[in-house]
């Protein structure tokens, strides 16, 4: 007999969305129903079209904590992201409020949160009857042998004591992983990444062009600046607001190219490009490892989950990091790179049936 889920999405991140809906239909193809999704976000970023267009479900947005911005959106303000979240209090509150009104309606048996906060601040506060299990790459912070970039120690601290707030009140946390890990004695399984259907499907060429990911437009100038020193690269790059950027910037329109957020047509030139430079994202870099394609990793600045993904994805050698949008680096590594990766194709291969085993299991 099938069993009901709420699923709950930490907003801000492409990829916990991306992630959420597969295990919709992971869950769906397997008999079960997913009531609704509660998406929590600060309101600063549009949900794109596909997240609504792919979900058959009710799809509730609620206010939830978030970072902040510099006002150049490049790098995350710790100081502005701790009041701006203090100042939301009450929207917070109400948020919980309707969380409880949703969980009365539906009755669900299980909720899966992909490292939404809003929801582990329910469970700690209203103490539901429906187990919560936690899914997110974050939680393989969890497990003893994952390696944290040396130094850093305060910003470890932070991130680790973050992640733990997200599953209070976790009857299981899933680690979705690069690579395999032992099983740990930590509270975290180790799972592979929960990747999108479309992309097994995908044919892999090499066409002349390099993708670009930017989920913070303000990278962008970097990009103008190197393309204007390297003229005769094609680039096709992605960002959440396109409209702002061809209206404040000028450049080659005939070899650089602007696309709003699209999920199928990012994965379609993914797997044509010669390589992506993104700002070191879980999903996406999955995405290039599992395509063969080398990756240029840029964390956001101040963003230490993503400092430390490029870091454990070099390690996995999905590719590069570097400081700024350098695409030369991409350039040439692209030359050298070996996309041959039977090892994690096969990884990625048992994502469905080990995270589905993990998931009846509670």
């Amino acid at each position: 007999m099938g069993k009901k889920y709420i699923l709950a999405v930490q907003g801000e991140g492409r990829g916990h969305m991306t992630q959420a809906m597969s295990m919709h239909d992971l869950l769906v193809e397997q008999g079960h129903t997913v009531c609704a999704v509660i998406l929590g976000s600060s309101g600063s970023r549009d949900v794109p079209k596909f997240f609504f267009e792919k979900i058959k479900a009710p799809i509730i947005q609620l206010q939830s904590p978030n970072f902040v911005c510099d006002k150049n959106n490049k790098s995350i303000n710790i100081t502005k992201s701790i009041f701006h979240n203090i100042s939301k209090f009450k929207s917070f509150k109400a948020s919980l409020k309707k969380i409880d009104k949703l969980m009365k309606e539906y009755e669900p048996d299980v909720v899966i949160n992909f490292f939404d906060l809003l929801i582990s601040m329910y469970y700690r506060f209203y103490k539901p009857n429906a187990k919560m299990i936690c899914v997110a790459h974050q939680y393989v912070y969890f497990h003893p042998d994952f390696e944290f970039p040396e130094g850093h120690w305060l910003d470890r601290a932070a991130i680790k004591f973050y992640t733990r707030l997200t599953a209070r009140g976790s009857s299981k946390n899933l680690g979705l992983s690069f690579y395999k890990m032992d099983t740990g004695n930590e509270g975290v399984v180790i799972v592979p990444p929960l990747l999108r259907k479309e992309i097994f499907n995908m044919e892999t060429v090499k066409d002349d062009f390099y993708l670009v990911y930017l989920v913070n437009s303000g990278y962008f100038e970097e990009l103008v600046s190197w393309h204007a020193e390297n003229p005769g690269v094609i680039l096709h790059c992605f960002t959440d607001q396109p409209e702002k950027i061809n209206t404040t910037y000028e450049f080659d329109r005939s070899k650089l190219f602007v696309h709003a957020i699209n999920d199928t047509l990012f994965l379609e030139m993914m797997s044509r490009s010669k390589g992506l430079a993104s700002t070191a994202g879980f999903e996406s870099v999955c995405e290039a490892m599992y395509l063969g394609k080398p990756v240029l990793m840029v964390p956001i600045e101040g963003h230490y989950e993503q400092f430390c993904n490029s870091r454990d994805a070099f390690k996995a050698g999905a590719g590069i990091f570097s400081d700024s949008f350098d695409l030369s680096k991409l350039t040439s590594f692209s030359t050298t790179f070996d996309g041959s990766n039977s090892w994690f194709k096969n990884w990625v291969g048992n994502a469905k049936h080990r995270i589905y085993s993990e998931i009846i299991s509670v």
